[in-house]
């Protein structure tokens, strides 16, 4: 090993994305991700648990943001309100970040066990995020379903987002998925 680098958990990770896109998820050893980014198999693992973890390490952050923004809010706004507060600000994780969204999901399409442990990721963050609203006097199932319409609008934002080729930023995709949204549940019809 050479000298002291800075950011071994940055370069851990951009090692690892950078295999998993070359050689595929599962053909990738936590050896070779050390390896590429000039660290040990130990700083590895002191950095993240294990391989899979290199794709999630942000979901706490995510997580977090959401739920401060849901709890945020002001006690007299709507739950829907206080879920779009949450959702602007989760934004900040993605900031200038698109194309290490795009390649990090390209990889967890590829691979089963990646996409289900994303799945698990989005039920804990739908999870939280019912928690905050409850603690803002929410009821159930209200509590609940705006949660998880807050996931599924994120989801299907952050799905369009990377797909997009225009400048758009991510929050802008998730007004418009939960503009969608509501006109749907206010009966009306969502554009294509």
């Amino acid at each position: 090993m050479g000298r002291w680098e800075p950011d071994a958990r940055g370069r851990l990770a951009e090692a690892a994305l950078e295999l998993y896109s070359e050689r595929g998820y599962e053909q990738t050893t936590v050896a070779e991700i050390a390896g590429r980014a000039g660290l040990t198999e130990r700083t590895f693992f002191r950095h993240y648990a294990d391989k899979r973890e290199v794709l999630f390490g942000g979901s706490d952050l995510l997580q977090d943001l959401f739920v401060n923004g849901v709890a945020g809010t002001p006690l007299s706004a709507a739950p829907v309100d206080a879920l779009t507060a949450g959702l602007t600000a989760a934004c900040a994780v993605f900031t200038d970040r698109r194309d290490l969204a795009r390649r990090r999901q390209a990889v967890i399409a590829a691979n089963r066990e990646l996409r289900e442990r994303e799945l698990t990721k989005l039920a804990t963050l739908s999870a939280a995020a019912a928690d905050a609203l409850r603690g803002r006097g929410v009821g159930e199932p209200a509590a609940s379903l705006t949660a998880e319409m807050g996931v599924a609008v994120f989801k299907v934002g952050f799905a369009r987002w990377i797909a997009a080729d225009d400048e758009r930023e991510l929050g802008d995709w998730l007004r418009e998925s939960l503009d969608g949204m509501r006109d749907l549940t206010a009966g009306g019809r969502a554009e294509p």
